[in-house]
């Protein structure tokens, strides 16, 4: 058995340890923080598919419900497929570790994370990332590491580092700080409209504070470090790249893809391509090369293409300079019948964003495994159609790009919304992706923003989002001696270009934020430029939008449904409900109004309908039940029965002797079967059914038992002799429609 080791970061409360458990992994490591614990494996396959030309990495991290003292939900009671906050922890923790792998390694790694115990204070998504970071250092796997990732939190204007879950309720930022022991690597999260100087203050002290960790993972590698690993690094043979040159050199490259349309850029590279092969069979012959010979050749060249004008010029591949953005669309009310619809679009990248607004029983259950919110009532999802791109290719369920994609746009309009007492509605955003050529999450934004304000939803302040990338020249040790930051990246400027540094925000501050770098590592210098760059851009975004939109729509759509906010007694909400929820449900069916209760149990209710009679009736029903001070007539919290009255009531109960009839909400009485009808009635269905509404009259009431009387036929009679006396029956209220 190996000795287990075992480090501990000073002030953050994390401990990595390694030795005792899954010792045939490449690398493993259980992270501690409080009793939260991740466990985190790094395996590396030993060998390549044949033909293979890209690196298949893949992170999977899973809660387990056995952490938190918890049964999964479901027939099988285990867990299955994985979470929206599995698939986002996942992705936190590839979009790191992938740029640190060296060039040309393509062999499979694999990197697992489960938790294992779960406090219910401390999150696990940072420990996640960490014992990644620590399980690829200690392995024998070729990796250019450590890093180090911490939560920053923005509480009573100061900093904390990895606060709890309790804590980030009271924060105005939600920063998680992903670097090296130089460069920041990837950064993510939202924040209350920070300013860009606060929100560069947060990222100095996010990495100031990683230093620890990465401190206490190189000394865990000391202790338990396996020596690194030789792979075949996978790169185009020196004939075939020398051939593939001298036919295809940089100015034909260069000439192929500036000043054209995306699809004439693309069938242009194609056809130099299929030249390049011909080139090949004819030169070395059938066999003697591999298409990873040609594909990374190719990448090579455009590579240099894009990046060298920009550099030398300040000029990109469609003539625009480095802070120029795309033409700019922007339309609300695309859509007739939904409660807001708007079209956005910047170059070829286009968006329709739909909202739908409903009671607050829709807003989604969150498992809350580790602690945290049980549910949300904002929900972005984001759908990437291959229709988008002009390909035609499977059309399923969204995968981990759409489901992150989401998370971005919606945590960046989340800090706008109304709060719910003052809006308390459901509300959903569906961004449909109609044509892609870069950053469809920050066109999600700006679209699904316009759509809510076209559904009259009164958000804070509006939003936009923009995407930086850099281009970078660097020498023979991988040090940065030119580069420059370009505003609004086309798909081929994040595939070829270093960075992809997402920023949304208001006029007054940022609210949402994603960096992902191709390098391994970003100098603040570079981090700086590209922050207030976005500001400006997002300012000129937001001038195009409000010009489509000034500020959020009076009125709901017709369509949508109102509602109102009543407030009743507590103590009666159990007499609204009912027993098994039979008052709530005959109400909302009776009435076609959508009926919630706050679940804090303040006794505020909210009605919804899009019909106005139907929202009447639903206040008068919960009104008569619960406002009333009861008395005789069938139990306390309605509206009394009175004797000589005349009601339009509901049969609740037929029996052999008579029909049971809801007068007013909540109360009843019995019309015996010798009252139902002028004539001899031999069986009560023969007159009445049930649920039926019926003209009754209170006839009497008992002292005693307060049991009610009730007549149909006197009410018929007496109904009858009005209308013949050109009188007008003045019967009760009824308690329903």
């Amino acid at each position: 058995m190996q000795q287990k080791h075992s480090v501990t970061v000073p002030g953050l409360g994390l401990t990595f340890s390694t030795g005792s458990i899954a010792q045939l992994a490449g690398g493993a490591v259980n992270v501690n923080v409080g009793e939260t614990n991740v466990f985190v494996t790094a395996c590396a396959a030993q060998t390549m598919r044949p033909g293979q030309d890209f690196f298949p990495l893949t992170v999977d991290y899973r809660d387990k419900y056995a952490a938190a003292g918890r049964f999964p939900g479901g027939y099988f009671k285990r867990e299955g497929r994985p979470s929206e906050r599995e698939i986002l922890i996942s992705r936190l923790c590839d979009r790191p570790c992938r740029p640190l792998f060296p060039e040309g390694f393509l062999n499979e790694v694999q990197i697992i994370g489960q938790l294992f115990s779960a406090d219910l204070i401390n999150d696990s998504d940072i420990a996640m990332v960490n014992g990644a970071s620590a399980a690829l250092h200690i392995s024998d796997i070729p990796w250019n590491g450590p890093i180090g990732c911490v939560r920053v939190a923005l509480i009573e204007d100061k900093f904390v580092a990895n606060p709890t879950i309790e804590q980030m309720y009271s924060s105005s930022l939600d920063l998680i700080y992903v670097g090296n022991k130089k460069d920041m690597l990837m950064i993510e999260g939202s924040a209350d409209q920070i300013s860009e100087e606060k929100f560069i203050e947060a990222l100095a002290f996010g990495h100031e504070a990683i230093q620890p960790i990465i401190a206490a993972i190189e000394e865990l590698r000391g202790l338990a470090g396996k020596p690194k690993a030789v792979f075949k690094l996978v790169g185009a043979t020196p004939e075939a790249r020398a051939i593939i040159e001298r036919v295809v050199p940089a100015e034909r490259i260069s000439a192929a893809i500036f000043g054209f349309e995306k699809n004439v850029r693309s069938a242009n590279v194609k056809a130099l391509k299929e030249e390049a092969k011909a080139a090949l069979v004819a030169e070395l012959g059938e066999g003697k090369f591999t298409d990873v010979d040609l594909n990374v050749v190719f990448e090579d060249l455009q590579y240099k293409a894009y990046r060298a004008t920009v550099l030398a010029q300040g000029v990109r591949s469609d003539k625009r300079d480095a802070k120029s953005l795309r033409p700019l669309q922007a339309q609300v009310g695309v859509l007739p019948r939904v409660h807001g619809s708007a079209m956005f679009q910047r170059g070829d990248t286009q968006n329709i964003a739909i909202v739908t607004l409903g009671p607050t029983k829709e807003a989604q259950d969150m498992d809350g495994l580790t602690g945290g919110a049980t549910s949300k009532s904002f929900i972005l999802h984001y759908n990437f159609p291959p229709f988008s791109v002009g390909e035609a290719g499977r059309f399923i369920g969204p995968g981990r790009r759409e489901i992150g994609h989401g998370a971005l746009a919606e945590r960046s309009l989340v800090p706008v919304l109304p709060p719910e007492d003052a809006f308390p509605y459901s509300i959903r955003v569906v961004s449909e992706i109609m044509a892609s050529n870069g950053s469809t999450s920050m066109a999600s934004i700006c679209g699904g923003c316009l759509a809510l304000m076209d559904a009259g939803v009164p958000i804070i302040a509006p939003v936009a989002g923009i995407s930086c990338g850099l281009m970078t020249e660097m020498d023979a040790n991988g040090g940065i001696t030119k580069w420059t930051t370009i505003t609004d990246i086309l798909g081929e400027e994040d595939h070829f270009g270093d960075m992809d540094f997402k920023i949304a925000g208001t006029t007054k501050g940022i609210t949402g934020f994603q960096l992902d770098l191709k390098i391994n590592g970003l100098p603040f210098e570079i981090a700086k430029t590209a922050v207030f760059q976005a500001r400006d851009a997002r300012i000129e975004i937001l001038k195009v939008m409000l010009g489509s939109l000034p500020a959020p729509r009076a009125d709901l759509s017709r369509y949508a449904p109102r509602i109102q906010t009543i407030q009743i007694d507590p103590e009666k909400i159990g007499l609204l409900i009912g027993p098994g929820g039979k008052t709530i449900r005959r109400i909302t069916e009776t009435t076609g109004a959508q009926i919630d209760i706050a679940e804090d149990d303040s006794g505020k209710v909210f009605i919804y309908s899009n019909n106005g009679d139907a929202m009447a009736r639903a206040i008068a029903e919960i009104d008569g039940l619960c406002g009333g001070g009861g008395g005789p007539g069938g139990g306390g919290g309605g509206a009394p029965i009175e004797v000589g009255k005349i009601y339009n009531g509901r049969v609740t109960g037929i029996k052999d002797f008579g029909a049971f009839v809801e007068c007013t909400p909540g109360k009843e009485g019995l019309c015996h079967i010798s009252e139902l009808a002028e004539m001899r009635v031999r069986r009560t269905e023969d007159v009445v059914k049930m649920g039926e509404m019926i003209w009754v009259k209170c006839i009497g009431i008992d002292e005693r038992s307060g049991k009610v009387r009730l007549s149909r036929k006197a009410a018929m009679r007496e109904m009858e002799s009005q209308q013949q006396g050109g009188g007008q029956a003045a019967p009760a209220e009824a308690p329903t429609a």
